[in-house]
């Protein structure tokens, strides 16, 4: 297995499910740090946007300034990886009238498509190249509704999953977006997928 031990990995810690993915980070042996301040990205080899409530997360990081900052991070093509709420925060557009955020990632995303969150669930997902079944928990989960959505570039997202024929994990460079909370099962295997990234981008 890769060694992580040399990576520091942030976790945007401005609201929503930090915890666990720093616990998920220090399970395959990297350290990981909680991400309040701007200033902490220029220590990161990558950043993990985490599941939450968007509008709030977004909210909080244009009042503290995190937008430019993340989109500067980002372009260092070190990795960001957003689960869940992170990847409406990626998404190059909305579904419906919501202004984007990052607008990092050439995808489409629609929030809440399967619903509250008394109907969360769980499902057995094949992921490409990586693992045939892989526990997939889905808490009031975004979709993927369209990649590439810049037709004068050519396309580089990556449909990694999907679930009833909804893209629900995809890949562009060194951004990842998951439906998805990886970060609430025992399996690795989305975690190592994103820390691998990290040799890539260096």
């Amino acid at each position: 297995m890769q060694d992580y031990s040399s990576y520091k990995i942030g976790v945007l810690a401005l609201q929503g499910a930090v915890t666990e993915h720093l616990q998920q980070i220090a399970q395959l042996g990297a350290r990981g740090v909680a991400v309040k301040k701007t200033s902490q990205l220029s220590e990161l080899d990558a950043l993990i946007l985490p599941g939450g409530e968007s509008t709030a997360i977004g909210h909080l990081m244009r009042q503290c300034g995190f937008i430019e900052a993340i989109r500067d991070f980002s372009s260092q093509q070190k990795p960001i990886l957003g689960t869940c709420a992170g990847m409406i925060l990626l998404a190059k557009e909305l579904a419906g009238a919501e202004q984007p955020h990052l607008q990092l990632m050439d995808i489409r995303v629609q929030r809440n498509a399967f619903g509250r969150q008394v109907e969360s669930f769980q499902v057995d997902l094949k992921i490409k190249g990586l693992i045939d079944s892989f526990p997939a928990i889905f808490i009031r989960a975004p979709i993927i509704e369209k990649v590439n959505l810049s037709t004068e570039q050519k396309s580089e997202v990556e449909v990694l999953a999907e679930f009833n024929g909804n893209v629900v994990l995809a890949k562009q460079k060194n951004l990842v977006a998951c439906s998805f909370h990886p970060e609430l099962t025992d399996n690795t295997a989305v975690m190592r997928l994103f820390l691998d990234l990290i040799k890539k981008s260096n």
